[in-house]
């Protein structure tokens, strides 16, 4: 049995290469065994069942952990919105709101939907669908998406009515645009 701090070359003890192993016990348990030698000391001070051994938090730990970097106290925190590329806004939420039940895995909600179910009282169900009317700004501008106020300008709707709404709203907007058009030919014509 060799002692501990005695050094051996890789081939000597049937590995590979020109590295260079030492001796060593584990600084918790003791346990003895051969651990790479770099820059004259072992690799690692303990071994593979000792390794983790006090780097590990417990569950209440990580929960106190969490609570103090919650929100504001985090270094790169922005006041817990975000606006998404299509221009709707997202709120963070924590698991001790009311309305948590309505967020994405990341904690965030749309705020449309937290500002109808806020008004209503109660959570959205996930067929529930709030539409924006585009009443001061124009239907899909990212104005229209970030233009949350409840009844003015957010409707709810079922999945199915919503879909029938978005059609019709569709609609009126290219016949609206045709008419125009139709309007503009009429009034060259005339003009002849």
């Amino acid at each position: 049995m060799p002692e501990v701090g005695e050094i051996r070359k890789a081939k000597e003890l049937g590995h590979k290469g020109t590295a260079r192993f030492i001796w060593h016990a584990c600084e918790i348990c003791g346990k003895e065994r051969w651990e790479r030698l770099l820059r004259g000391q072992a690799q690692s001070k303990r071994c593979k069942s000792c390794k983790t051994i006090g780097f590990h938090h417990s569950e209440i730990t990580k929960d106190k952990i969490r609570q103090a970097n919650r929100g504001e106290k985090r270094p790169n925190w922005k006041g817990g919105r975000k606006i998404t590329e299509p221009g709707y806004i997202f709120i963070k939420l924590y698991s001790d709101d009311f309305f948590y039940s309505m967020t994405s895995s990341q904690g965030y909600v749309a705020e449309h939907r937290l500002v109808v179910a806020k008004a209503l009282g109660r959570c959205l169900h996930s067929w529930e669908i709030v539409h924006h009317k585009g009443v001061k700004y124009p239907q899909g501008s990212k104005e229209n998406k970030q233009d949350n106020r409840y009844p003015e300008n957010l409707q709810l709707h079922m999945d199915i009515g919503h879909k029938q709404l978005t059609l019709l709203e569709k609609r009126i907007t290219t016949l609206e645009a045709e008419n125009i058009v139709l309007k503009n030919r009429l009034s060259q014509l005339l003009s002849r």
